[in-house]
Order: structure tokens, then C-alpha cells, then sequence
């Protein structure tokens, strides 16, 4: 209830048409890449120009959306802003993945810097907005999200399209403004 509310409560700009999609079922990866597909395949979506990820177990702030919306239009050369959410769990991480700077691809997550856009080198999906254009990429290869586990590597979903997406000069960064909530939905703790 209380990721709904969140998510109920988030402020979208004016004379602007939204859409709530809800996946759900599925692999998270699989959920993702079904999504896309659908929206892509859509007559009216597909010319969108933005997609907001949320998962059901992130709180973001109510003008989160409008803050990732600033930022993508201030930022042309950016593909992807997320608001900044840790992992779960005691020595939770801030999922701003790799630091762009390092000459080898990383995903190490970088000590966020206080109310920045901190650039990197991937986002979690939990509460990010993207350029939908850059899902009509055909060399981004499909799946566009994927889980890897197993002799394919070891990769969560998100962190396994960054690194597709980036071969493609793709870029993304975590607005440290916008503070986003990780509820634990057995414990009620939030992270």
C-alpha cells in the first residue's frame, strides 16, 4: 500500500498524457522487454518521448518525475536518469552503477555526491526515466533486458542492458536530489 500511494501521488506535467502500465507475472527481465515491445507496438506510445520505470517496492517522492523530467532536458547527451535508491538490506549500496571515468567497465557503485546529477556507467530500474527512443535502437540487441545467471555471467536485468546499451554510446545518471525509498515488503523496513 504504501509503494501504491507513492506511486499514486507523483506529480506529472500538466496537459501531458500518461499511461500506468502494470507488468507483472513474469521474470523481471522478461517483464521489462514485454513492455517495451508492447509500448513500441503501439500506434500512439510509440511516439512518447519518455518511459518511467517504477518497481513495486520503491517510494519515490512526489515531484521525483518532474525533477527526472528537468534533468533529461537539460541534459541531451543523457539517455536515462534515475532517482537515487539503495539496495536492501543492512550495507545496502547506491544503485549508481560504474563510474564512467574508469577506463574499464565497471559496475562498482560510486558514494552518491549530495544533490548532483552524477553521471555512471548504469541505473537501477526502480524509479527511472528514459528516452524511449533509444528502445527503437535496433543494434541494441534483444532481449533488452535480461537476467544472467549461469554460463551466459551474472547480471541483473537492468545492469545487463546498460552494458548493450553503452557499446551504443548510451549514457545515464542518478539525480541524488531525488531520495527514493526501498521498502521491504515482508519487514516494512524502508531502506
Amino acid at each position: 500500500a504504501k509503494a501504491a500511494l507513492s506511486m499514486w501521488n507523483l506529480i506529472t506535467p500538466p496537459n501531458n498524457g500518461v499511461v500506468r502500465i502494470l507488468a507483472q507475472g513474469m521474470e523481471v527481465g522478461h517483464a521489462y522487454s514485454a513492455a517495451i515491445d508492447q509500448i513500441l507496438a503501439h500506434p500512439d506510445l510509440k511516439d512518447w518521448e519518455y518511459i518511467c520505470t517504477i518497481e513495486h517496492d520503491n517510494l519515490a517522492p512526489q515531484d521525483g518525475i518532474l525533477k527526472l523530467i528537468e534533468d533529461l532536458e537539460n541534459h541531451p547527451e543523457l539517455a536515462c536518469v534515475s532517482g537515487l535508491y539503495f539496495t536492501k538490506g543492512e550495507g545496502g549500496v547506491p544503485q549508481i552503477w560504474g563510474d564512467p571515468s574508469d577506463s574499464l567497465l565497471n559496475y562498482r557503485p560510486q558514494v552518491p555526491k549530495p544533490e548532483s546529477l552524477q553521471e555512471c556507467c548504469g541505473t537501477g530500474m526502480g524509479f527511472a526515466l528514459w528516452r524511449l527512443s533509444m528502445f527503437k535502437d535496433a543494434r541494441i540487441e534483444k532481449p533488452l533486458f535480461e537476467t544472467l545467471k549461469g554460463n551466459g555471467g551474472v547480471s541483473t536485468q537492468d545492469l545487463s542492458f546498460w552494458t548493450k546499451a553503452r557499446k551504443w554510446g548510451y549514457r545515464c545518471a542518478v539525480d541524488t536530489r531525488v531520495k527514493v525509498g526501498h521498502i521491504d515488503i515482508q519487514s516494512g523496513m524502508i531502506w
